[in-house]
């Protein structure tokens, strides 16, 4: 390894950042994760994190290998944690096999993380109908045009498709059966706070045979 690849090395294990913003003790937390993640949500919202509505959602093929990517939260609330995407995409073809998923919230401004784990499942169509119509028009199109995750040979005939819902839909399209909603309905919630020396405040849900929450304080 040459000198200049051992300094880049070096420069990069050296990157830490001591945290100091907040503390999290039992005492601070609602006693279910849907009613703390809402606080936690709308104090990312207030400071104006930067997509504080973005997650990274982890789901496993058939082939039993992880795969993860940022999509973005449209609701929660007692039932669970709510995004759209193309039902024939990766994620969607992961689900179908193994219907579990993983979602990841990092507010790096509040030095906080909230991982969240549970059973997938489709919400209704009238909940996709419903979001799909609310979206604006560019968005509905593109919904139709694109077969997420498949390949294309060129951006050129991608736009063509776009065009042709243009042309086809004009102002009304309908939403594709192969677009819709998932919902996580989660069994086991973790609220990460920074803290200094490494030694993080994690507080972890856990759903029960009778549906309460159990919460219990994780090691850093």
């Amino acid at each position: 390894m040459n000198t200049q690849n051992q300094q880049k090395d070096k420069s990069i294990a050296d990157l830490r950042i001591d945290y100091s913003h907040a503390s999290l003790s039992e005492a601070d937390t609602a006693t279910d994760p849907i009613t703390q993640f809402g606080r936690w949500f709308d104090e990312a919202m207030h400071a104006e994190v930067p997509e504080a509505n973005a997650m990274s959602l982890a789901t496993v093929g058939s082939n039993g290998r992880p795969s993860s990517r940022i999509v973005l939260i449209k609701q929660f609330d007692e039932r669970g944690f709510t995004w759209f995407t193309n039902f024939e995409s990766r994620k969607g073809h992961d689900l179908e096999q193994h219907p579990y998923g993983a979602l990841l919230f990092h507010w790096i401004a509040l030095e906080r993380q909230v991982r969240i784990e549970g059973r997938v499942e489709k919400v209704s169509d009238d909940e996709s109908d419903a979001y799909f119509n609310s979206r604006p028009l560019q968005s509905r199109l593109g919904a139709i045009a694109s077969a997420q995750s498949e390949t294309i040979a060129s951006r050129e005939l991608l736009e063509a498709e776009y065009t042709k819902a243009e042309r086809q839909f004009g102002d009304n399209p309908p939403r594709p059966k192969h677009w819709g909603g998932y919902r996580l309905f989660p069994d086991t919630v973790e609220f990460w706070q920074g803290r200094r020396s490494r030694l993080h405040d994690r507080i972890l849900y856990t759903l029960d045979v009778n549906g309460g929450w159990l919460r219990q304080r994780l090691q850093p």
